[in-house]
Order: structure tokens, then C-alpha cells, then sequence
């Protein structure tokens, strides 16, 4: 993406992938594509498969990072979840959906990063 909002939304899950990993979370794709939307990072923590939605935003014109996850987009990212349980084999596997939210200054600076676990349910 060559916008600079595609090109902040890259930064922020690369930025997010090196902390999940720090915290020990293993990455077993990034950008899952179904029909039904798009996950951000699909990784293994211990015996759960953790769907994440990355949210970074600059400044706080447009509220949070948060705020930003619509009911729709939930509804969306639990469809892509379930399409990729299916399509790899996995429906019996313990899985949940988190949303990492990144937060810069208006000049770029990073101000913080939140892990919401489970913050999108059935």
C-alpha cells in the first residue's frame, strides 16, 4: 500500500507481530484473506489459535484504536476466524480473537501498545 494510511497500517502490524512474539506468541500468517474480511495475524499462544486485529492510529482526531472496531468488523473478523479454522483443519481448536491497538503521537512518535485478549466474542 502506498497511502500513507496503508503504509502507517503496515508499520503498526509489524510493530505488533515483534511484540506478540516477544511475548512468545509464534506467527502462522499474516493478512488471512476469506470472503468474509481479513485478519491481520493469525498466531499460536500455547494450545490457542489467536486471531488479531491491528488497529494503529496517529494522534487522536478520530478516538481510539478501540473505538475503531465497528460490530460489523467483529462480525467479520469472527467469519474469517471460522473460515480459517475450516479451511485448515481446525474446527475443534481452542481459538479467540484479540486486537492489538498502537497508539503515536501526531509527529509518529509511539506513545503505546494495548493487547485486548478476547476482545471480539461470538
Amino acid at each position: 500500500m502506498s497511502t500513507p494510511r496503508g503504509r502507517l497500517g503496515q508499520w503498526g502490524e509489524g510493530h505488533a507481530r515483534r511484540y506478540l512474539e516477544g511475548k512468545g506468541y509464534t506467527v502462522e500468517a499474516t493478512n488471512y484473506r476469506s470472503r468474509w474480511g481479513e485478519v491481520d495475524i493469525v498466531a499460536r499462544h500455547g494450545e490457542e489459535l489467536v486471531f488479531i486485529e491491528v488497529r494503529t492510529r496517529r494522534g487522536a482526531a478520530f478516538g481510539t484504536p478501540e473505538e475503531s472496531v465497528t460490530a460489523a468488523k467483529s462480525r467479520r473478523l469472527i467469519a474469517t476466524a471460522q473460515d480459517y479454522l475450516q479451511t485448515h483443519g481446525l474446527e475443534q481448536s481452542q481459538w479467540r480473537v484479540d486486537l492489538v491497538s498502537i497508539r503515536l503521537d501526531t509527529a509518529g512518535k509511539l506513545l503505546g501498545v494495548n493487547h485486548l485478549e478476547n476482545a471480539v466474542g461470538e
